[in-house]
């Protein structure tokens, strides 16, 4: 394990944006005397309902890729094709076999839950600083009069190695550091793995996708449970990732992901031994369209907690994201873009749908 280290941005990830202290969600959660229509009148949201939500038989559910079937070459040319449907059709899927150890994935469940167990000063201590986005906190509040997410955050910036800010690493519980390193370590062998794949899938050069997801920021989500108001609030507002590719874990099994899909929303199932991997925005931007990053949000469960883990794997904040055709007569539908300027535009706004993305596409 490092040593504890000064304040650094890393390559840059981490300061991109600015967002506004907002109120901890769990404590007020925990004030019943609150939970009203007054008291809770910024996370109230009158457009909730604005579109259908599907039962799972109308909709059908997130399909599931092998990735020991991919790694096997028996099975790699079925695997693949079903990893290309589901990056064309759905945008996500659940990896299934991915490889990372049950005890790891079973440390840092733990470590998480135990973690935003603690008392709130001592979560505090890991507070967001200003101009920082990592730490215990919010983000994507820029006015003091949007709507707010019902959730708590805290995220820390975890790959290369050698950019980690440890002092936003928690002491307490005195397990985390190394569940999380484990843990994102072998993510980063996942994430390589699932790259590759598609990019076969898309026939681009594996060299063009080196350096698109060498950076990880790992985003640990807090979901009260909202007794009085659940279906009036949103634990996160719709957005897509400005990421690569995502790779999320359910730390416990109550659901509340949704995703979009046909100007409907679909609920998703939580898998108890996948990892739900989705396309990015600039997996899209790379891929010219071919695969999309899909809007999702995070709905409320009136008497359970939700928790999970986000690995955001993303490009070189000094690099460069391109559309790769694959033919001559291929129409170019995004720009070329620095990957510093599309992350700027991104974090600097409250989360609503894929606009951002649509700074990034040709008229």
């Amino acid at each position: 394990m490092e040593t504890e280290a000064p304040s650094r941005s890393g390559d840059g990830w981490s300061r991109v944006g600015k967002t506004l202290p907002v109120r901890n969600v769990q404590a007020l959660a925990a004030c019943t005397d609150e939970l009203n229509a007054k008291g809770l009148e910024r996370y109230i949201r009158p457009d909730i309902d604005d579109s259908q939500v599907l039962a799972a038989e109308q909709s059908g559910e997130v399909p599931a890729i092998d990735l020991r079937r991919l790694l096997d070459p028996d099975h790699l040319e079925e695997e693949a094709a079903r990893l290309r449907s589901a990056c064309e059709d759905w945008g996500f899927f659940q990896l299934v076999n991915h490889g990372v150890p049950d005890e790891i994935i079973a440390n840092v469940k733990r470590d998480i839950q135990e973690f935003f167990k603690l008392p709130l000063e001592v979560k505090n201590a890991y507070a967001q600083r200003p101009g920082d986005l990592q730490g215990y906190g919010q983000v994507f509040v820029v006015s003091e009069d949007q709507k707010l997410d019902w959730s708590d955050r805290f995220a820390i910036y975890a790959q290369p190695p050698e950019a980690r800010d440890l002092s936003y690493w928690p002491t307490h519980p005195h397990s985390f550091r190394k569940s999380i390193e484990d843990y994102s370590s072998e993510l980063m062998q996942v994430a390589n793995y699932v790259v590759i794949f598609i990019a076969k899938t898309l026939h681009i050069d594996t060299e063009l996708m080196e350096d698109k997801y060498v950076c990880q920021t790992l985003r640990m989500n807090y979901y009260p449970p909202c007794m009085s108001l659940a279906e009036k609030v949103l634990g996160f507002s719709p957005h897509s990732d400005a990421s690569f590719v995502t790779l999320l874990l359910q730390v416990n099994p109550v659901e509340g992901l949704q995703i979009r899909r046909h100007g409907a929303w679909v609920p998703v199932k939580p898998h108890p031994k996948a990892l739900l991997v989705n396309v990015g925005d600039f997996l899209e931007i790379m891929s010219n369209g071919a695969y999309k990053s899909i809007e999702h949000r995070v709905t409320i469960n009136a008497n359970q907690e939700r928790l999970s883990i986000s690995a955001f794997h993303v490009p070189s904040f000094d690099g460069i994201i391109s559309p790769a055709t694959r033919t001559p007569e291929e129409k170019v539908l995004y720009k070329t873009m620095k990957v510093k300027e599309y992350a700027e535009l991104y974090m600097s706004n409250k989360r609503d749908g894929k606009r951002t993305l649509n700074h990034a596409k040709l008229l």
